[in-house]
């Protein structure tokens, strides 16, 4: 995991400690460095701002020896990538707990689940990572409704449904060509009437450039008024992930993502892109087939991971 950002950090801390250096040197390396970055899935644009960054926090300070540079090159780069995780975390099973907790106490007011609208582009793993949200949050022991309004996908109704009688949840759908807003905003009125806690809606996979369907997007997140907006994206998928988080950011808006397939990534430049691109925190990645396989995203573990030897 993460094995090619591992090495271009390592990389970068060697040659810094094993000669000596003048500032041309020193913009040298950051040059090569910044190819590396991009090599690991950095977007180029990041990738650039990064290596500006330390050059600007290593120039002078490596320039003089200071003897125990190792470390100071190793910390300037911790500090570096926390910097672009240092974003307010958005715990959706949290956030929905606190809901629940706010409808018991509003005695007289009208029941309000927490509404979650997830987005993002084709095969990048949504709907399993709504039904792993979806155990998680019943595993706390709240009650759930997962929504498919993804009616366009030959076998998606089945495919969530398939997860909702594995899991014990309830799911509203309707038939293929229904309109997908009309299905958010039927969970939402079940679950409001039901007094269920939380709402799952699924979506049609679509890319960001495809602006007929993220129309349709827009009126799904206009029905259901979701607390949240989650993207869901592919660690494996390269630049095209770049191009997908700016659009999916700019036309529809998103509050947090989660990240999958992350044990399978050996760059590990797809969290830095993310987070970098859209400003908003990753809650939780995939790193697994299991329902279980579905963990909250901790800043401090993945970068000790690819500052590690």
């Amino acid at each position: 995991m993460f094995e090619s950002l591992r090495k271009t950090f390592s990389s970068l801390i060697d040659k810094v400690v094993h000669k000596e250096i003048s500032e041309k040197d020193l913009n040298k390396i950051m040059f090569e460095f910044e190819l590396s970055l991009i090599s690991a899935d950095v977007a180029s644009h990041v990738a650039r701002e990064i290596s500006k960054d330390l050059s600007k926090k290593l120039e002078g300070k490596i320039v003089r020896r200071l003897t125990n540079i190792r470390e100071i090159v190793h910390e300037a780069l911790r500090e570096e990538i926390l910097s672009i995780f240092n974003l307010p975390q958005v715990d959706l099973v949290n956030l929905a707990k606190k809901r629940r907790e706010e409808n018991i106490q509003n005695t007289f007011g009208a029941w309000k689940p927490f509404v979650v609208v997830f987005l993002g582009p084709n095969g990048c793993g949504k709907t399993t990572s709504i039904a792993k949200l979806a155990y998680k949050m019943k595993k706390e022991g709240l009650s759930v409704v997962l929504a498919c309004a993804d009616t366009f996908r030959a076998g998606a109704i089945e495919q969530l449904n398939k997860h909702a009688k594995k899991i014990g949840v309830h799911m509203i759908k309707r038939e293929y060509g229904a309109d997908p807003a009309s299905v958010g905003f039927d969970a939402v009125s079940h679950a409001t009437a039901k007094k269920k806690d939380a709402v799952l809606i699924d979506t049609a996979g679509r890319l960001g450039t495809d602006m007929d369907l993220i129309g349709e997007m827009k009126k799904i997140v206009r029905v259901t008024a979701p607390d949240a907006k989650c993207l869901v994206v592919d660690a494996l998928m390269g630049n095209d992930l770049v191009v997908q988080a700016e659009r999916f950011s700019k036309e529809v808006g998103v509050d947090c993502s989660i990240l999958t397939k992350v044990d399978a990534d050996v760059k590990g430049g797809a969290a830095i892109t993310l987070c970098y691109v859209t400003k908003k925190p990753i809650s939780y990645i995939g790193v697994g087939q299991r329902y279980e396989d579905l963990k909250k995203f901790d800043p401090k573990w993945f970068v000790e991971k690819i500052l590690s030897k």
